[in-house]
């Protein structure tokens, strides 16, 4: 019997005992290849020596000090780190535990640079539909995630949201790229408007929507026009780059692909690799001037912030993967997995869309290609995916409301930076095998 709230009680798990590479391992000694990261964290893969021994000689020296009466030299080395991979002015961090504390540090930051500058008025945020970030209140109540959100709708805070991005499933019928990003700009814009602009703080996005629409990237030219309405109307660019940042999608930061640079950055997942929970904001100098200007000091805080062992870890990931040249590998090996799942289920009856970059992909399926209908959701065929995956000693990221909140399935990869093609060859052959697994299974009980 267990005594932990796991997330579904009626759903036994296996034990996870090791780890090491892409694999992990449960107690009976079953392998998996972790072909997902858990929800793409796992960078660096599992069992790292260097960063096990940078965790262990931070435990040696320190192990926590608070950050109202230290600073520490591993949180100092890690924002050094982060300026210098950053563009010149976004090198300000402030360290957190998790990427939903991340996104709730940046609403803050944000709301008090608007206070700070003289427009307190300034409250309200725009994000945008099926996008998610994180599970605080406030990061949830501007997220576009309908069934995370349905449950607390009472608790959260004002918010609007805008159309995603999702060219697959909203471009209209011969509409460019241009046009369409256009449409999009101009969605925003006129919300921002009708909302009042001077009470608008930030607008809100994933550079590549990740787990909630299955890993979308942005049509070329969308954020630049984003960022040029933003900047109409005095209203703060952040980006959400919590599972899509620090060489996910082939280049340190995501919107480094865009030709743009956002007031405000949150990282998390790649940034510790899961060797301890940290996440972080980077802030642009023209934010941190004015709250230092303003009122002096960033009126947020959390017990665990600038976790010394956090950040030792965190530090230690960051050196290996510019050491190791594993940003640059990411955008290698990219277009090398794209062709492998393009070639294994580009044609396949119930794959509606294959889409992502670097090593952060989805799989879209659908019931009817022609039309791409969804299947049904009482199908839950994006759970059954990730069940016949299993079985067959594969770890993928599952999700369902893909369309819309309620209808949609897709399946979410990101393997380590570390994978090989050989690993990458098996796990597009095992996604196909549990992909056909599942529709059989799916048609089965109807």
């Amino acid at each position: 019997m267990t005594h932990i709230v796991h997330r579904n009680p009626h759903v036994p798990l296996p034990v996870a005992a090791s780890g090491s590479g892409c694999t992990i391992i449960d107690s009976h000694g079953r392998r998996y290849l972790d072909a997902s990261g858990g929800a793409a964290v796992s960078c660096l893969g599992h069992g790292h020596p260097e960063v096990r021994a940078a965790i262990s000689a931070q435990l040696d020296a320190l192990e926590y000090a608070h950050t109202s009466f230290f600073t520490t030299e591993a949180a100092e080395a890690l924002a050094e780190t982060l300026a210098a991979r950053s563009p010149a002015g976004l090198g300000h961090s402030y360290f957190v535990s998790s990427g939903s504390e991340a996104v709730e540090t940046s609403l803050k930051m944000a709301r008090q640079y608007h206070v700070d500058r003289g427009e307190p008025q300034r409250h309200r945020f725009v994000s945008r539909r099926q996008s998610y970030h994180g599970n605080t209140l406030a990061a949830l109540s501007i997220g576009g995630n309908m069934a995370r959100r349905a449950l607390y709708q009472p608790l959260l805070m004002e918010s609007h949201h805008v159309s995603p991005c999702f060219p697959f499933r909203y471009r209209e019928a011969g509409e460019s790229d241009e046009r369409y990003a256009t449409r999009l700009a101009a969605e925003l814009d006129q919300t921002i408007v009708q909302l009042g602009a001077d009470t608008v703080a930030a607008f809100v996005a994933e550079t590549v929507v990740g787990a909630t629409a299955g890993t979308v990237p942005p049509v070329p030219g969308y954020f630049r026009k984003i960022r040029e309405v933003c900047d109409r109307h005095g209203v703060l660019l952040i980006l959400d780059e919590v599972m899509s940042g620090v060489g996910r999608t082939g280049t340190f930061h995501a919107f480094e692909q865009e030709g743009i640079v956002p007031d405000i950055v949150t990282l998390a997942k790649g940034l510790g690799s899961g060797y301890q929970p940290i996440g972080a904001v980077l802030a642009h100098r023209k934010v941190v001037d004015v709250l230092h200007q303003g009122t002096g000091a960033f009126q947020h805080g959390h017990t665990y912030v600038g976790h010394p062992v956090a950040c030792a870890a965190a530090l230690a990931v960051q050196r290996i993967i510019q050491r190791d040249g594993l940003v640059e590998r990411v955008a290698t090996l990219g277009p090398r997995f794209e062709q492998m799942l393009r070639g294994a289920l580009g044609d396949h009856p119930h794959v509606g869309d294959i889409r992502g970059r670097g090593l952060f992909w989805s799989v879209e399926l659908v019931a009817d290609r022609a039309s791409n209908q969804p299947f049904a959701p009482s199908l839950k065929l994006n759970a059954r995916i990730k069940a016949a995956a299993e079985r067959v000693g594969l770890l993928c990221y599952p999700g369902a409301g893909t369309v819309d909140g309620a209808v949609g399935d897709h399946v979410l990869l990101a393997p380590p930076y570390i994978v090989t093609e050989a690993e990458l060859e098996t796990i597009t052959d095992l996604l196909h095998q549990a992909i056909d697994t599942a529709v059989q299974e799916a048609h089965a009980s109807r």
